[in-house]
């Protein structure tokens, strides 16, 4: 299905049921999916997916992971209100990877910050470059207990 896709024309369409079907997940039935702001460009996380919670992002638009610590599904938000609301959804050329752009209230990040992608590794050192809007605690009423 890919390769059929790469060489499409700009504004190919094909049914989305027969693409997503095609999509390639890992060995537990998940797909990496990164979480892109949709105005500003800015990455704000990676998760995991299942087809369970792909069809419930698609059928809501509010984005939902899922959680392999919990082995549940993660609606994005549903303890610390910090929600990604899904504005469109892209696949990588070999269907193994998910972009989602969103628009995301507050912080991505479990530690508060607006992305995960805050540590900077400049040369021989690990940067950190930006502080946390929200702490933590604040959150989600007690100690990193949000996958």
């Amino acid at each position: 299905m890919f390769k059929t896709l790469e060489k499409a024309s700009r504004s190919t369409r094909r049914p989305a049921a027969e693409v997503l079907e095609k999509l390639k997940l890992n060995s537990d039935g998940l797909i990496p999916a990164i979480a892109q702001q949709f105005d500003s460009g800015e990455v704000l996380m990676m998760a995991w997916m299942n087809r369970e919670a792909l069809d419930e992002t698609l059928r809501t638009g509010r984005v939902c992971y899922y959680s392999r610590s919990r082995q549940a599904l993660w609606r994005k938000g549903e303890q610390s209100g910090q929600v990604q609301q899904l504005q469109s959804l892209h696949l990588d050329c070999d269907g193994d990877t998910i972009l989602l752009k969103v628009d995301q209230t507050g912080p991505a990040c479990h530690t508060g910050r607006r992305s995960c992608f805050y540590v900077q590794i400049d040369n021989d050192e690990a940067v950190i470059t930006s502080d946390p809007e929200i702490a933590p605690e604040t959150l989600y009423g007690h100690k990193d207990d949000t996958k």
